[in-house]
């Protein structure tokens, strides 16, 4: 016979349930919570278990609430909510960040620009932790658990917050025994006649657009080159070895432009419509933003420019 868990015994069980309910997964519900898929499993089981009806519907590819569940979910969650809201409002009183923060970044933007301001916001706020996850793909936070992604992109879902942490542009770069090998461009048709290295993109053929920074000229330049890459720093060291021109975010070419690595071509012109031109911090919405997420922005959106030459401080936006 089973023993009846008193109700008391079953709150962590149910806002487990309201976690994998939107996170969809119970990988993700997992990292949110900071427990292991086998708890999370264990916690809804039991909880089926005392409640006497299925809450979860399982298939091989998804996870979904049964009526039951869902019903249970849509009438805890706003206490849940004034609980998180509550507690945090009582601790930020007194105390600073604290706690696990997630974040998601691209991987060439992760490894050159976040990543080595992580020890100094660490060392400033010691009782943060931070999980990192590096990768270009564009995670769902709601499902993925993440708190935080910084992206460079050219806009974000109206369903999320974004912070504009700077303007960024894009460069086009070569090393000096390419340029002197194969002559400098004048002008962006002369492109035409160089080894162009590119990021690829799923439209097929490359192309490069331009506009003269008097705003009274745009071209539009189809290019070719015996190199591509989904990867900016591997773009930027392939460039650096004297194969060809470069098209680059700033965050990747910086450091080379100011070392002498890679002189930059075609200055008089803005290149236009290939990388984005901002860098945003986008969080899920929320009524309260917790205080490890609004903290690590401003942390960003302080550093970033001053270290890595970017573009100033942006504007919130949503």
């Amino acid at each position: 016979m089973t023993k009846t868990r008193r109700l008391e015994d079953l709150w962590s069980h149910i806002h487990c349930l309201g976690v994998l309910a939107d996170t969809g997964s119970y990988t993700a519900a997992a990292r949110r919570l900071q427990i292991s898929k086998a708890s999370v499993s264990q916690r809804i089981v039991e909880l089926e278990q005392a409640a006497g009806v299925p809450l979860v519907r399982r298939t091989t590819r998804s996870v979904g609430l049964t009526e039951a569940g869902q019903s249970l979910v849509d009438q805890t969650a706003t206490a849940f909510l004034r609980i998180e809201e509550g507690f945090s409002a009582v601790r930020n009183l007194s105390e600073g960040p604290r706690g696990v923060l997630s974040v998601t970044a691209p991987v060439a933007l992760g490894r050159q620009i976040i990543a080595p301001l992580i020890p100094g916001f660490l060392k400033e706020f010691p009782d943060v932790r931070i999980q990192l996850d590096l990768s270009d793909h564009l995670a769902s936070l709601a499902t993925e658990g993440f708190d935080l992604a910084i992206r460079h992109v050219a806009g974000v879902p109206d369903t999320h917050v974004a912070s504009v942490i700077c303007e960024t542009r894009s460069v086009l770069a070569g090393a000096p025994e390419y340029l002197s090998a194969n002559g400098t461009p004048r002008t962006p048709m002369d492109l035409a006649g160089h080894n162009c290295l590119h990021y690829p993109r799923r439209s097929g053929g490359a192309t490069w657009s331009f506009e003269s920074r008097a705003g009274d000229k745009r071209v539009a330049v189809p290019v070719r080159g015996s190199f591509t890459a989904n990867n900016s720093e591997v773009l930027r060291e392939v460039a650096a070895g004297g194969l060809g021109i470069a098209l680059l975010p700033d965050f990747s070419a910086n450091q080379a432009l100011r070392s002498g690595e890679l002189v930059e071509v075609l200055p008089g012109w803005l290149v236009v419509g290939d990388y984005a031109e901002r860098l945003y911090a986008v969080r899920p919405y929320t009524p309260r933003v917790p205080l490890t997420v609004s903290s690590f922005v401003s942390y960003l959106r302080q550093a970033i420019p001053a270290s890595a030459g970017l573009g100033g401080p942006g504007k919130d936006a949503s």
